[in-house]
């Protein structure tokens, strides 16, 4: 029976958590959310306040942690269709990024 190499293995593993990390892939921004920004707490006086949300997306995939700035990003897209789903146009961080979450808040500033 044939042995595996050192650098088999390793390109077997890599292959295998590249497997993983597309299986984990969040759908994109919505059309809806797409409709929701991103905004800082002074920008959001005149506005409705409707809630708040948390978003969480997987932070690690096969115990090797994700890139901060993707997760940030993904949390994002989340955060806005789920503020979208709320009637919301507006969402302002109201917590830091930990362990793959972060809570927003929700508002509507624009009059329909």
């Amino acid at each position: 029976m044939p042995t595996l190499t050192r650098s088999k293995t390793r390109w077997i593993l890599a292959a295998c958590v590249a497997v993983s990390a597309n299986g984990c892939a969040l759908p994109g921004l919505s059309p809806a959310g797409a409709g929701v920004r991103l905004a800082a707490a002074d920008a959001v006086g005149g506005c409705e306040n409707l809630g708040k949300v948390t978003a969480s997306v997987v932070d690690k995939v096969a115990g090797i942690p994700r890139h901060p700035e993707t997760v940030q990003e993904d949390i994002s897209v989340t955060a806005r269709n789920s503020a979208a789903n709320m009637g919301a146009d507006t969402i302002v961080p109201a917590s830091k990024v930990e362990d793959g979450k972060q809570t927003f808040n929700v508002y509507r500033c624009l009059r329909r």
